[in-house]
Parts: C-alpha cells; structure tokens; sequence
C-alpha cells in the first residue's frame, strides 16, 4: 500500500547506503592497502571502480526504469548492490575487491537513477516536494560527512571488510520498505535503451581516468598516457556526435538548452570533484601523516556532519524564498572558502586546524544539496524525471570519479602508503586544496550566471523549457 512517509525513508536509506559507500570506505583505505598489499594507485580505483561505473551506467539505468518501472528498478538495483557488497567483504585480493566495487555502482546506478523521480511522483505538492527534497539533501550531506566516523568505528573495532557487510541488513531494511509503501511509476513513452552511447561513454571515461590516475608514475608526455588521453578524447566526442544524431539517445542535449538544467549540472560536477573528492585525500593526511586511528580520523569530520544536517533541514523553508541559484552559488563559495581555510594543515600541525574549513564547507554544502535536487529534477519536463535524476548523478559521480584522479595527479609520484615523505604529500595536498578552491569558485560563478529565478522561468513556458519538452514525444 503506498505510503508517502514510508516511500521518503525507503528513498533517504537506500540513498544513504549510496553515500555511505563513497564515505565509509574512505577511513578504511590506508587498512585495505596493508590487507591486499597495494598503494595509493590501488585504492584510488576502490574508490573511483565505484563512482566511473555509477556515473558510466546511471542513464541507461534510468531509461531502464522508465521504461520498466521506477519502484522495479530500484528493487533490482538494491539486490545488485547487496550480493556485490558481500563480494567486497569477502575479497582476497585488490583486483577482486575493486571489479566487486565496479559492479556495487552499476547497482548504485539503478538507486540513484530513480530515487529523485520517485520522490517526484509520490510528493506532487510543491510544498511537500520542497521539504522531501530537503530531507534527501540532508541524507546526501549528512551521510557523507558522518561516513567517515561510522567508516572508522567499523574499521577500527571490525576491521575493513565489516564496512561492506553493513550494506547486507541495511539493503534488507530498504527491500522491505520499497515492498511496504512505495508505488510504481513509469514514462508513459519512454527511450530505447542506447547502447552504442552507453558503449562509447564508458569506455571513454575509464581510458580518462586511467591516464589521470597513472599519469604520476608514468609521466603526462609518455606514449601510453598520450594514447590513453586521445582515445578518451575521441571516444567522448563520439559520444556527443551519437546524442546529437540518435533518434532516442541515452543523453539527449536538448536538455541544456534550458540554462538552469545546465547549471544545476555544472554545479553537481563542481562540488563532487573538489570538496567530495578531497575527503579522499585528507583522510590519507590524517591517517598516514598525523598517525590516527581510522576512528579518530573519522571524528574529524564529525562537527561539520552537524553542520550539514542542520542546515540542510533548515533549507526546505528557504527552498520558496530564496532562489536556489543564490542556494547552489553560495553554497559552492562555502566550499572554495572551506578549501581555503585548510591549507594550514602541515607534518606537525594538529587536525584542529582542518576543522573550520570543514565546517565552513559543510554549511556551503547543507545549502547547496536542496536547491540543486529541486533545480535538477524541477527544470526537466515530469515524463522525464528519471532521465533528469540519472543526469544529475552522471555529473555527480563523474566529478567524484575524476576529481579523486585529477587531484591525485597533484601528489607526488612515490606513494605515501609505500614509504614516501610525508613533506612532499603535504605539498601535494595543498595544491590539490588550491585546486578544488578554484574549481569550486569557478562553479559558484557559472551556476549563478546560468541559474535563473522560478518566477523568470515561469514566465517563459514557451522557451526553453519547451525545447526539453519536445523530447518526450
């Protein structure tokens, strides 16, 4: 029988599981390297195996649950996750543990691509929308930042395989929610699955990653790392050329046309490669520079859990009198300051002094998580909610994926987990710092450029929100 409240938190728990995939597991990697004898390069792919085949596959999964049906995809998403997160738990080895994280995310991509769409059909008040979409923003912020302690306790009292077998009785809890109160949903004329878009988009995003991760230890100019770039390059643009000519494509462009669509996009992309992708590194600086356990390393992050989850909730009451350009911008300015704000990190300083960046980032980020739900799924026709969700979650995970490679590219060579100095890690870390300042700033300003208000938008119905509407027939 549907339930709205039950339909939110089946939603929130099976996003929060998503999340805390990402988080959990980052406390976790400097234990997982001495377990499964790897470096930095080995659990960069723990991470990035995740998010690449998340971000490769969330479209397809969409069109999928369209087609099919949004509650039966999920469903299906979920046990996907669960069985491959029993694969992780059990991995003798780094190879086998990260072609199981690879299969995690083509479950995750199932989730993320309909839990928007769902929340969409279930809410249709504007107002009741506002305040689920708060909630799912304030799952995502929290989640992500309570990750890490919840990831440190576990690795530190469990060990790391005890990480991914908390995804089993979780998964279970959402199966029985989705069965107890979410209703089916589908398009009524959905896509055709586009293969050779799916085809060229995977594979150009893993030759980018690959070349990003190995260009260190291999050298930007070498042959290999060259090829790689060009291949990803020219795979990528066929991609494009294959949405602009496809009849039904995975992607289709005419979505960014309407400006706020494109900002909402260029602003996901903006905060996943720079604040999400540096909790990568800056746990790696806790634990292996300043020598803490995975659990104290994860409370580190705990103050600004806070902070994320107050002002998340907060924000469905400024979701209506605030534009959500204003949300999302400042919000990323949050971040480029809370980026700022930790280069003081050193060899011998204290993790005290990483605790106002965090918390400054956190609040941009408790900001910024509504709004850009409310913007990513209200600026797409409904029939295409699906489509909507699964492209703000490409843009998502893409950041994470390649903002975890680019930003490592920044390091040094030598691995720290292998014996490298922890001086030449340190420098590394603040020009990844500087980095993601700058690419969250450069976010701030074109998502306030391109972000219009509801009231501009509503009185243009036949503009550019009617070029994304043609799509659906």
């Amino acid at each position: 029988m549907f339930n709205r409240r039950i339909t939110l938190a089946a939603v929130c728990l099976a996003t929060a599981m998503l999340m805390l995939d990402i988080a959990v597991v980052n406390t976790g990697l400097t234990h997982i390297a001495r377990s499964l004898h790897t470096g930095v390069s080995g659990v960069q792919w723990v991470v990035d195996a995740y998010t690449l085949a998340l971000a490769a596959t969330v479209l397809t999964a969409g069109s999928l649950s369209d087609r099919f049906g949004r509650r039966r995809a999920l469903l299906a998403g979920l046990g996907v996750f669960i069985v491959a997160s029993a694969a992780c738990a059990t991995s003798l080895s780094i190879a086998a543990l990260e072609t199981a994280r690879a299969f995690q995310g083509i479950g995750a991509a199932a989730m993320f691509a309909t839990s928007l769409a769902i929340l969409a059909d279930a809410f249709e008040d504007p107002a009741a929308r506002s305040g689920a979409f708060a909630a799912y923003g304030a799952t995502i912020g929290g989640c992500f930042a309570l990750g890490p302690v919840v990831g440190g306790a576990l690795t530190t009292g469990l060990g790391w395989r005890s990480v991914f077998y908390l995804n089993i009785p979780l998964g279970i809890v959402c199966v029985a929610l989705i069965v107890a109160g979410v209703r089916e949903s589908r398009d009524p004329r959905p896509r055709r699955v586009d293969l050779p878009g799916q085809l060229m988009l995977c594979a150009g995003l893993f030759l980018l990653v690959l070349a990003l991760l190995r260009s260190n230890s291999d050298g930007w100019s070498s042959p290999g790392i060259v090829a790689e770039l060009a291949a990803a390059a020219v795979l990528l643009a066929g991609f494009v050329v294959i949405q602009q000519t496809k009849k039904q494509p995975m992607l289709p462009l005419g979505l960014f046309a309407n400006r706020s669509f494109t900002g909402a996009q260029v602003a996901a992309f903006a905060i996943s490669a720079s604040f999400f992708a540096m909790f990568f590194y800056a746990t790696i600086y806790l634990q292996a520079v300043l020598h803490m356990s995975p659990l104290a390393a994860g409370l580190v992050y705990l103050p600004a859990c806070f902070v994320m989850f107050a002002v998340s909730g907060a924000s469905a009451q400024l979701l209506g009198r605030v534009s959500h350009g204003v949300m999302i911008s400042g919000g990323l300015a949050l971040v480029a300051i809370g980026m700022v704000l930790c280069l003081g990190a050193g060899v011998h300083t204290s993790w005290i002094v990483l605790v106002p960046g965090l918390l400054v980032a956190g609040l941009g980020t408790g900001l910024f998580n509504p709004a850009l739900s409310a913007v990513a799924l209200g600026e797409a026709p409904s029939a295409l909610s699906g489509l909507a969700a699964g492209t703000n979650d490409l843009f998502r995970n893409v950041g994470i994926a390649l903002g975890v490679a680019a930003l490592g590219a920044l390091m040094p060579s030598r691995s720290l987990l292998n014996g490298g100095d922890p001086a030449h890690f340190v420098t590394g870390f603040h020009h990844a710092l500087v980095a993601s300042a700058v690419l969250s700033a450069a976010g701030a300003v074109a998502s306030f450029a391109l972000i219009r208000p509801r009231s501009e938008v509503s009185a243009e119905p036949a503009g550019e929100l009617a070029v994304a509407a043609e799509l659906v027939a």
